[in-house]
């Protein structure tokens, strides 16, 4: 092998000797040319790595590929950018990413290359959703020294302690560290939309190669095992023996340290628990940022934060944990304080993000709208990044003095700081219920140590979402020529499943389960995302098939019959989309002589044909939601229920549940009926059919025009009932809002299909009109209605939905930002929140969009909706909807797609008299809400991935695309827009861009970046754009030369298309 070089690039002369010679020689030079404070601080870096070296070599070795780019992700994620150090810096910093090899000269196969600075910190994926890190810290690399300024980053210091653990460095392998960087070991990231990591100042990558090499890159979890002790509570356990895998000892010729904490024991946890020392909660792990997680704090105002992967102890997102609290001295300090004394809004190195998020899109079909569905969880990390200016950007006129993220790093502040400044901090120490699928989609590739033992024996499992571990899975579960020809599978996407994962390891270890094809495909990428999110998408087994009515074509037995009330001679249709399928609402609407209004919802009566504690209940209970795809539907129930028996077809007779109301043209309810019944609609209405009748109610639809319908009833009295129907609809809706209800209406994409392909050939923004509107009031007031029945009947039992009220601290960024921009904004509740929203702005289309970016950052500090057992939440005021401000809600009208509604279904037909009472007690109904609640998360996240990924195909197949878009947040280096024509988010980088520079100021408090445009021609002066909140832009959207990955483009001011 080559020599001729040494690690730091000197000639081999002065190489010639042990490489501590050199690196002596550097040093002395190094002391000459440069004595800056932050320099100095560079020479006591290596200093200290001297020492360590002359210390000998002792008994420590490393795990293969358990350290490459320990410094890059030590100082990539905490705001290490080469545009921001001295070119001398720069200088030096290529000299250590030259590699300084480490550890035993003898097992060359295993040299680590460590890279400090930009190229560290690129990733291969800019997702709207992904967010930038830090701008805010120092750009100082630390190993356990202080700053002579005081100025050293505790996140760099806590994450570069793998240099305390070397021993002896040794000269660089040219060859091997080659070839570990081809392998993705100086770059994370993996070009995909499920992956969310990036830098604010990188753009993004087109490189296919570093793509698939790679998901996490060589880096991506061992950066996570050198946290510091403050986190763990122990030593590092970072040194490992590299020819390991987990629990196998034949290669385990060195003990090997911990690295994760052993969990507690139960009966620790329980009295943990009891004593207030230990907090349980469901964990979220950032998407955007893999290393940081979150946990709901009992208090309600901020979230807990667990810092990297060492604390958060083998927890994957959505798992319900016990954390322990660190000491308030190493919590997080989240107040960036300007020189002047002038306050900015709440920023930290972690929250500088970006907050794209994927919540417009819905695959649903239903037609049951609620209200409460628009909100998704209010990510504190995103929705601070979204308000906040980034501090770390100089200005001419206030410039900025960021206080580390670490409270520690600062003691003596820290003691004197509010506690709003902070936030707390903990580690896991137990998972009481693993929550997360443990499965995940991703590609395999060879071991990078080739020859090892461990190489002959597994490969290493990439997985495409990066809040996952990289898995070991055995040869044997491989392709049999994938050894042979492992090029071959780059680009096949696989599915693995974690079976373990030790505490010693930094990787877990897993099975492979199946192939599934060509990453990209829409197949394919369907099928990664269902197994994912641990959606059951399997064929129903025969057990559960033999619970279905058998002798079909099936009849209403006659005595069932005369159980119900007949309404098989009254007027009752349906609306829902077109191509909907499952029909479980209808409606029903006929004048009474005194001038009021007979007003019925009608319920499939799903609960009939599943029989609680039967296979097929078992079934639904588990599912407990159909799943909404862009193409198909998952669904709860067999095809023959949510289809044909429960369906309300038309021309059908059917049973039902119904509500029947007697109420006033004003929408003044008068009387109220539950009961369960029978009916038969007489035609299946589009909410296009249904909107056409509103706007021209004097135009009669002709019969040519309408699906097939009953000849019992005319064109003219089915038109008519919905007239009336949208008339008292009106009324409800302004008094609902009236009283304080809150709707904050988003951007939502649809897609036509091809008929035979089911490729996208269209997309559109859905609108949401009259029809749309008729349809929700009414399973409104039937939900409240049902919710009122089983809560008066069962006080302990009944089955409700409550939505808490914002994030306190969430809410206060955006009252602050609003203020700060001039946006007039009453927070107070949910009705002045709606009324100010809509009164803020006008009516043309530029005010139109002003309000689809507002209305997208009234979201975010919003909290889910949840079900629960009301005997299990004792407070009653509790029991609140926010967004509807009613006191009670629950969900009765789509047992089709969802188990909630069964249950209460079963409640009201015990209140009534017309069921047996419901034979779970309260901790099981409130464990069935819990349920029912983490697959409504996992749902509609699942719909989202669907949508993103036929949008994704729609650019690829008909790009490029064309759109206004608005500016929804400024960073130093880049900006968020909303595209207006597809409602999609996207993030534009300055160095995509053909630009002679940037700068970035805050003009009083508003943040403001000036792009400064190159000439297109010569001669020609350069153009400047200002780009803030609320600035109206066209944008481009292409697709990358990657799967699943398009970018949006700045198109330059004056262009002409």
């Amino acid at each position: 092998m080559d020599h001729s070089k040494s690690n730091h690039g000197l000639p081999a002369k002065e190489a010639s000797n042990w490489p501590g010679v050199q690196q002596k020689n550097a040093y002395a030079r190094l002391v000459q040319q440069h004595h800056s404070g932050r320099f100095t601080f560079y020479l006591n870096y290596i200093a200290q790595q001297l020492q360590l070296e002359e210390a000998g070599h002792g008994d420590i070795v490393f795990d293969r590929d358990s350290t490459v780019g320990g410094l890059q992700e030590g100082s990539g994620r905490n705001g290490l950018h080469s545009n921001t150090l001295s070119s001398y810096e720069r200088s030096s910093v290529s000299r250590c990413e030259t590699g300084s090899a480490v550890g035993d000269p003898n097992r060359k196969g295993e040299v680590e290359t460590y890279r400090i600075g930009r190229h560290g910190n690129e990733d291969g994926d800019f997702d709207p959703k992904e967010k930038a890190p830090s701008q805010s810290r120092p750009n100082i690399l630390c190993a356990n020294l202080q700053s002579p300024k005081g100025n050293c980053d505790f996140e760099s210091q806590k994450e570069s302690q793998p240099e305390k653990q070397m021993s002896k460095s040794q000269p660089c392998l040219k060859g091997v560290s080659r070839e570990i960087l081809s392998e993705g070991g100086d770059r994370r990231g993996f070009s995909r939309i499920r992956n969310k990591s990036e830098c604010a100042s990188s753009p993004p990558s087109v490189d296919r190669k570093r793509q698939l090499s790679e998901s996490h890159s060589e880096s991506m979890f061992n950066t996570q095992t050198l946290a510091s002790p403050l986190q763990t509570g122990t030593a590092r356990g970072t040194t490992r023996s590299s020819g390991n895998t987990p629990n196998d000892k034949k290669y385990n010729k060195t003990k090997r340290r911990n690295i994760f904490d052993d969990y507690l024991s139960k009966e620790e946890v329980s009295a943990g628990m009891k004593r207030g020392e230990l907090i349980q909660g469901s964990l979220r792990i950032n998407p955007k940022k893999f290393h940081e997680a979150f946990l709901p704090s009992p208090d309600g105002v901020r979230d807990i934060f667990i810092d990297g992967v060492v604390s958060r102890n083998r927890a994957l997102n959505g798992d319900i944990v016990v954390v322990k609290l660190l000491p308030r001295e190493q919590w997080k300090v989240v107040k960036a304080e300007a020189c002047d004394g002038d306050r900015t809004p709440a920023i930290t190195g972690t929250a500088q993000n970006a907050a794209a998020s994927h919540h417009l899109r819905d695959g649903s079909e239903s037609p049951d709208l609620i209200i409460e569905a628009q909100f998704e969880c209010g990510i504190e990390e995103d929705l601070r990044s979204r308000l906040s200016f980034n501090a770390k950007n100089e200005t001419k006129d206030k410039p900025v003095k960021i206080e580390v993220d670490k409270a520690q790093s600062n003691p003596t502040h820290q003691s004197h700081m509010k506690d709003d400044g902070l936030q707390k901090t903990a580690k896991v120490v137990y998972i009481l219920e693993k929550k997360h699928s443990r499965a995940a989609t991703g590609f395999i590739k060879p071991m990078t140590d080739k020859n090892g033992e461990l190489a002959k024996m597994y490969a290493l499992f990439s997985p495409v979402d990066h809040r996952l571990p990289r898995i070991y899975v055995p040869l044997s579960d491989c392709p049999a020529d994938f050894l042979i020809r492992p090029r071959d599978f780059a680009s096949t996407l696989f599915i693995c499943r974690i079976t373990a994962w030790s505490a010693d390891s930094n990787f877990a270890e897993g099975k492979l389960m199946k192939s599934l094809g060509q990453a990209g495909e829409i197949e394919p990428e369907t099928e990664g995302i269902l197994t994912e999110y641990g959606v059951d998408f399997s064929e129903f087994s025969n057990n559960v098939l033999q619970c279905l009515p058998q002798n079909l074509p099936w009849a209403i037995p006659q005595e069932e019959l005369e159980r119900r009330r007949d309404l098989r001679k009254e007027c009752i249709f349906t609306i829902d989309p077109a191509t909907a399928r499952d029909l479980d609402d209808a409606l029903s609407c006929k004048l009474l002589p005194d001038g009021n209004f007979e007003v019925g919802v009608h319920i499939a009566d799903v609960s009939y044909f599943v029989e609680e504690g039967s296979a097929l209940d078992l079934m639904a209970s588990e599912r407990a939601t159909s799943v909404y795809l862009v193409q198909k539907v998952v669904p709860m129930l067999p095809r023959l229920l949510c289809e044909e028996l429960c369906s309300l077809n038309p021309m059908s007779d059917r049973l039902t549940f119904s509500v029947i109301w007697k109420i006033t043209p004003q929408g003044k309810i008068l009387e109220e009926w539950f009961g369960r019944s029978v009916i038969c609609s007489c035609v299946k209405l589009s909410y296009d059919h249904a909107q056409s009748m509103i706007e021209s109610p004097d135009k009669l639809l002709a019969v040519r025009e309408l699906p097939p319908m009953s000849p019992d009833y005319t064109v003219e009295e089915i038109q008519q009932a919905v007239l009336n129907l949208h008339l008292i609809s009106q009324n409800l809706r302004r008094q609902r809002f009236k009283d304080g209800a809150l709707r904050l209406d988003q951007l939502k994409l649809s897609f036509t299909l091809d008929k035979e392909s089911a490729m996208p050939q269209g997309c559109y923004i859905y609108k949401y009109r009259d029809s749309n509107k008729l349809v929700e009031e009414f399973m409104l007031l039937a939900n409240m209605a049902a919710a009122h029945k089983i809560y008066r009947q069962f006080p302990e039992l009944a089955l409700l939905r409550r939505h808490p009220p914002p994030q306190t601290k969430l809410l206060n960024d955006l009252i602050e930002f609003c203020d700060q921009m001039g946006i007039k904004l009453d927070f107070s509740n949910s009705g002045t929140l709606h009324k100010s929203l809509n009164d803020q702005f006008g009516a043309d289309e530029y005010s139109a969009a002003r309000k689809e970016v507002l209305t997208n950052m009234c979201s975010r500090p919003m909290q889910m909706a949840v079900y629960f057992c009301t005997g299990m939440l004792k407070d009653e005021n509790l029991f609140h909807h926010y967004a509807l401000n009613v006191p009670l809600y629950t969900h009765f009208t789509s047992p089709i797609r969802r188990f909630a509604d069964i249950i209460v279904h079963r409640l009201l037909a015990a209140a009534i008299g017309r069921g047996p009472p419901l034979k779970m007690p309260q901790e099981a109904v409130q464990k069935q809400a819990d349920h029912c609640n983490d697959r409504k998360t996992a749902s509609k996240r699942v719909q989202e991935l669907s949508a993103d990924l036929f949008f994704s195909v729609f650019v690829k197949e008909c790009g490029p695309l064309e759109s206004e878009a608005m500016v929804m947040g400024v960073l130093n280096e880049a900006f968020d827009v909303l595209v207006l024509r597809f409602g999609v988010q996207k993030r534009i980088y300055c160095n995509a861009l053909p630009l002679q520079g940037s700068h970035f100021q805050q003009v009083g408090k508003k943040p403001e970046l000036t792009l400064v445009w190159s000439p297109e021609h010569a001669g020609d002066e350069p153009v400047q754009q200002v780009i803030s909140i609320f600035t109206l832009l066209e944008v481009v959207l292409k697709s990358d030369n990657v799967p699943l990955k398009y970018t949006a483009v700045l198109k330059r001011p004056g262009a002409v298309n």
